[in-house]
């Protein structure tokens, strides 16, 4: 596996089914297009530039490099890494036609190709060999103790610290716990829970 501390971007599910094979670490999608007009997870990017920085991962088509420059738009070019793919023509295995362009997006490259193009954007990662996570994150654990999962208000719980954080609404509890690890430590989580609960915010 490789451990990457930027938030990596990349276009729809299936390439981020493809990177979380073998990349630890928080990947986003851009839905496509839909980021055009997704506010919410415009602010969440531009968010997560800032904490931990941004590793965009687009396909090597006309539309990979359309959404590519929108998110430079948005993001201070500091932030910012880019790791390109090379021109792979062909057709991924669960298509019946190649792409318009004829190429291959990041679903369908191998591993070997897509490390080689993260490692020359410039990211900071490492390889893990039987590294253990740091004990200090916020865990699953956590978020079922302290009333995020796993209760009969969780669903409200997490809805009101979406709303606090001013994160999408549409984060899963894994989304969530993912996020949440890249904004504060866990120190800062349980401050920020038990606070909360005092106000009667979080139940």
């Amino acid at each position: 596996m490789i451990r990457i501390k930027e938030a990596v971007i990349v276009e729809g599910k299936y390439d981020k089914i493809k990177l979380s094979g073998f990349i630890d670490g928080l990947i986003l999608t851009t839905e496509g297009f839909g980021i055009f007009k997704d506010k919410e997870k415009q602010r969440l990017i531009r968010r997560l530039a800032e904490t931990r920085g941004l590793l965009v991962l687009t396909d090597s088509d006309g539309a990979g490099f359309v959404i590519r420059s929108f998110l430079k738009g948005i993001v201070p070019p500091d932030k910012i890494k880019h790791a390109y793919i090379p021109d792979v023509f062909g057709k991924e295995k669960r298509k019946t036609t190649p792409s318009k362009e004829g190429k291959l997006g990041v679903e369908g490259l191998s591993e070997e190709i897509l490390s080689r193009a993260i490692a020359a954007s410039g990211a900071e990662c490492e390889l893990e060999r039987g590294i253990k996570k740091d004990s200090q994150s916020i865990t699953k654990t956590d978020l079922y103790e302290y009333g995020l999962t796993g209760s009969q208000n969780a669903s409200a719980n997490r809805e009101a610290l979406k709303e606090m954080l001013d994160l999408p609404e549409k984060l899963s509890p894994n989304s969530l716990l993912a996020v949440l690890n890249c904004l504060m430590t866990r120190e800062e989580f349980i401050n920020l829970i038990t606070a909360k609960r005092e106000e009667g915010i979080i139940c």
